[in-house]
């Protein structure tokens, strides 16, 4: 059996589905409510934006659970920053073979930080019961591919980083404060 890296050969593939997938699913953006929707996704996740308000919301009509709120909304912007970290070092392009439906703040693809922040959020303010969170933050994701700003990699990546950084956290986000 070979235990070898992948290869030149295996990595040339890897490409071709992540540009083949993003490809189609960019594609869905033709229709213009699908557009409309990925657009308004976009915009409301700049900078984890969406996110940052849902956190402080909950924090503001949950009084009992507050710090518990405000410490998953550091713990969102914690993972979104780590991400930008993230970006500055890897520096891979954004996909050149479609035409973005949106503006980037940034040349750089991987990870999404917006996927970033939100699978923070969804791990998060799932925990303390925000329920619409996860499936919003799923559309966010795809919303990347759609408006073509993203490939999957850079999605999935982004996904499993704010995941991560929320379930690290979650001992601290669940701890009473005196």
């Amino acid at each position: 059996m070979n235990h070898r890296s992948l290869g030149g050969a295996d990595r040339r593939t890897a490409r071709s589905m992540d540009r083949r997938i993003l490809s189609a699913v960019h594609a869905r953006g033709r229709d213009p409510r699908v557009a409309t929707a990925a657009r308004a996704l976009s915009w409301a996740g700049e900078h984890g934006a969406l996110w940052l308000a849902a956190g402080l919301a909950g924090a503001a009509v949950d009084g009992g659970r507050r710090g518990a709120w405000l410490r998953g909304t550091a713990l969102t912007a914690g993972a979104h920053l780590v991400s930008m970290g993230v970006k500055r070092v890897v520096r891979r392009p954004r996909p050149a073979h479609v035409t973005p439906l949106v503006h980037t703040a940034g040349w750089h693809s991987f990870p999404s930080s917006h996927a970033t922040s939100a699978a923070a959020a969804a791990v998060a303010y799932g925990a303390l019961g925000a329920y619409v969170i996860p499936p919003l933050a799923a559309a966010m994701c795809v919303s990347r591919l759609v408006v073509g700003v993203h490939y999957p990699s850079d999605v999935a990546a982004g996904a499993a980083l704010g995941a991560l950084t929320a379930c690290v956290g979650a001992g601290w986000m669940r701890r009473e404060q005196p």
